[in-house]
This record gives C-alpha cells, sequence and structure tokens, in this order.
C-alpha cells in the first residue's frame, strides 16, 4: 500500500533504500537460525528412524562402525595379548599390527571428526 501524502512515500522509500544497503542484522540471524534450525530437525528425524531398527548392521553407518571397532579391538586388545598368551605358553608369535591410517580416516569420517563442516563454514556452503 503506498501512502497518498510525499513525506510518508519519501519516508518509505528512503527506509527501503536503507534496508537494501544496511540489511537488518538480526532479521539475517534469524533466517541463518531458522535454516540451521531445519537442517537438525532433518537429521534429527533421520537418526530417530535408524534408531527405531533392532538391527546393528542394517543401516551402513552401523556396519561401518563394527568394522572399525573390530579393528581397533584387534590392533589395541586382540593382538598384543595374542602375542602375551603365545608367550607365556612358550611359543613366542610376533603378530603385527594393523595399519590404521585408512581405518582412522573412515572412523574420522563417520564421526563428523574430519574437519569437513568447518571447511564449510569458512567457505560459506550451507
Amino acid at each position: 500500500m503506498m501512502a497518498l501524502d510525499p513525506i510518508t512515500a519519501g519516508l518509505d522509500l528512503a527506509s527501503s533504500i536503507v534496508e537494501r544497503i544496511w540489511p537488518d542484522k538480526t532479521q539475517q540471524e534469524q533466517q541463518q537460525l531458522a535454516a540451521v534450525l531445519a537442517m537438525v530437525q532433518g537429521q534429527m528425524s533421520i537418526n530417530q528412524a535408524e534408531a527405531q531398527s533392532t538391527d546393528p548392521l542394517q543401516h551402513w553407518r552401523g556396519g561401518m562402525g563394527w568394522v572399525c571397532v573390530a579393528g581397533y579391538a584387534w590392533n589395541f586388545v586382540l593382538q598384543p595379548l595374542t602375542n602375551a598368551v603365545a608367550a607365556v605358553i612358550g611359543h613366542p608369535i610376533n603378530l603385527p599390527p594393523m595399519d590404521l591410517s585408512e581405518l582412522s580416516t573412515l572412523t574420522l569420517g563417520m564421526l563428523g571428526l574430519g574437519g569437513l563442516h568447518v571447511a564449510e563454514r569458512i567457505k560459506g556452503a550451507a
């Protein structure tokens, strides 16, 4: 609706120009907050659907998690324990540990600790 008197029309025009040059930060922050909230709610609904499953291997994340757990269990528990028990019973063996570089990359990616979300924030990606 356009104002009929020139003073109000001029003020409305000046206000719209000022808003275009210097946008309201609180409104931008509210829009960004709403976008983040929508993403969080979407992830929560995915997590809820995955949590309703009774099979831990039904989803790829669960299956890959068990692969990572098995690899870490071998490297830090089973391999040293096997070597120690074999040495105690008089049959020393030297089972080598696994190379964990690829497994740790997979684990960090699954847990979201790879830093990619930080890189996206720095670049301004949504």
